[in-house]
């Protein structure tokens, strides 16, 4: 007998799939229990028809990921922990600790299992991928620092921050004219 597949039956097929399965198994297991129903030619229509709207929905699933791999990319995560002199962590920073910080920061909630498999266990910057299964795979960077020296380096990254800024709008603020007069002047 022919049935329509209504959900995943181990050994058999996925959702939508037309099998051929022994009469007794499909009357007395896969329709009774609504794991699938006979193979008539408006049932194959109604199939058809489900197999575009899970098409559909993937490709809005898979947009909602490609947005959400934006969002994500480059975002830099500051850690501070206890290390040795040497430079390893006495401990680690795991991918729950990433996540929530990544939360923290952005408001994105991530699966702890989508970021990289192995904590980070040494001081330093540290680029991370992130699995979310479409073609962009954004990159966290994340940096671990001393507990006692968290401070001072977050104060460094701020006054570099603005400094960038300052030469950001004087760059703006100055008209290209007047730079390539007074280099031809010079």
């Amino acid at each position: 007998m022919k049935v329509i597949l209504l959900k995943y039956v181990y050994k058999h097929g996925v959702e939508g799939e037309v099998i051929d399965v022994a009469d007794g198994f499909a009357r007395n297991y896969l329709i009774p229990r609504g794991l699938a129903v006979q193979a008539t030619e408006g049932e194959l229509k109604r199939a058809a028809k489900l197999r575009e709207q899970a098409a559909a929905k993937r490709a809005a699933l898979d947009n909602q990921l490609n947005e959400l791999a934006r969002q994500i990319d480059g975002v830099e995560l500051i850690f501070g922990r206890r290390a040795a002199p040497t430079g390893k962590l006495f401990g680690s920073v795991t991918t729950q600790e990433i996540a929530d910080a990544l939360f923290e920061k952005t408001g994105v909630d991530i699966n702890r299992r989508r970021i990289s498999q192995q904590p980070i266990r040494e001081i330093g910057t540290h680029d991370v991928p992130v699995r979310l299964g479409n073609e962009i795979s954004p990159i966290l960077k994340i940096t671990v620092v001393r507990d006692d020296e968290l401070a001072d380096f977050l104060k460094k990254r701020e006054a570099a921050k603005q400094k960038a800024e300052t030469v950001d709008e004087t760059a703006q603020t100055t008209p290209v004219a007047e730079t390539v007069e007074e280099a031809v002047a010079e």
